[in-house]
């Protein structure tokens, strides 16, 4: 009789914020962070190609029940764009497709171009992208010398901001919508600015609420395991502070109870619509709430329950 493989670790539950460092996929950070905690369950919430660095939330234990919110959240990203290049992938990591002159750019051009693309605005996925047509990711039909065509998204830049403008190379900081394709972005800035461009450097600075000094590099984790597990839980974050934007809602025992049940529950002077943290009592986190139209609270994802 085939016996089932039961998952081996520890049970961990917590948000670590790992920078992630260049040259090493997000899959394989995580399999290196999952290692290092002995954690039996974890996941990393959006890729970061292997040539960026910067933040990588990873879930662990219960946390990964709230990943989908983190996907979902907003994100910024310090940029550096190579004008007057093109290459196959809109970043360094692929090959120089055309190499045009850049002429003389003041910054009010480059103010006028970034206000072309900043709110609501529409992006082709590329090519090199994980987007996957009829089961196939498009990355793999790029690898084949295939391109297929790619309906257009709509994604919001909410801020597009000039640090610097040095000869050829474009600095910038991008605060955008899930779903943005920052290479996409360069090429398009590039393209207006007549010259062409791609990603040099990226990197990600925030996710939803968690800003750059909650972030830990591999070589800080490392040190840490030669202390114990005790001292690499320490970087953890709790799981409710990815939730940290949302309004925080309190139920009695017994509403909790009902609550975890799966039912709606009434909550006065709760928020009017939109999604709540949910705590029974002042600390036990339950997870995320739902308004409805009618005034209560549906669960939406529960935690510890």
């Amino acid at each position: 009789m085939r016996r089932r493989n039961r998952r081996s670790g520890r049970n961990v539950d917590g948000i670590l914020l790992l920078d992630k460092p260049a040259g090493i996929s997000s899959n394989a950070a995580l399999q290196e962070v999952k290692k290092l905690f002995q954690a039996r369950k974890a996941g990393h919430t959006g890729s970061l190609d292997p040539l960026a660095t910067g933040m990588l939330p990873i879930c662990m234990g219960q946390a990964t029940k709230l990943s989908a919110f983190l996907l979902e959240a907003d994100k910024s990203y310090h940029v550096m764009v190579q004008l007057g290049v093109t290459t196959t992938t809109g970043d360094a990591e692929g090959d120089i497709v055309e190499t045009r002159a850049v002429d003389v750019i003041g910054n009010e051009k480059i103010m006028q171009v970034l206000e072309q693309f900043t709110g609501e605005i529409e992006q082709i996925p590329p090519m090199y992208s994980a987007v996957k047509q009829n089961g196939t990711p498009l990355y793999k039909l790029a690898r084949q010398g295939i391109e297929v065509e790619r309906k257009p998204r709509k994604v919001w830049i909410h801020e597009l901001k000039l640090l610097n403008l040095s000869g050829e190379l474009l600095e910038i900081e991008v605060r955008c919508s899930k779903g943005t394709y920052i290479r996409t972005l360069a090429e398009d800035i590039g393209g207006a600015l007549g010259c062409g461009g791609y990603v040099s450097a990226l990197r990600r600075n925030s996710v939803a609420g968690f800003a750059m000094d909650g972030m830990v590099t591999m070589e800080a984790l490392e040190a840490a395991a030669r202390d114990g597990l005790e001292a690499l839980d320490k970087h953890l974050f709790s799981m409710e502070s990815a939730l940290s934007h949302w309004p925080g809602v309190q139920l009695s025992a017994d509403v909790a109870y009902f609550f975890q049940q799966g039912q709606p529950v009434f909550v006065p002077q709760a928020p009017s619509r939109g999604y709540v943290r949910i705590y029974e009592g002042e600390d036990r986190f339950l997870g995320v709430g739902r308004i409805l139209d009618d005034g209560r609270i549906a669960p939406k994802r529960l935690v510890n329950c």
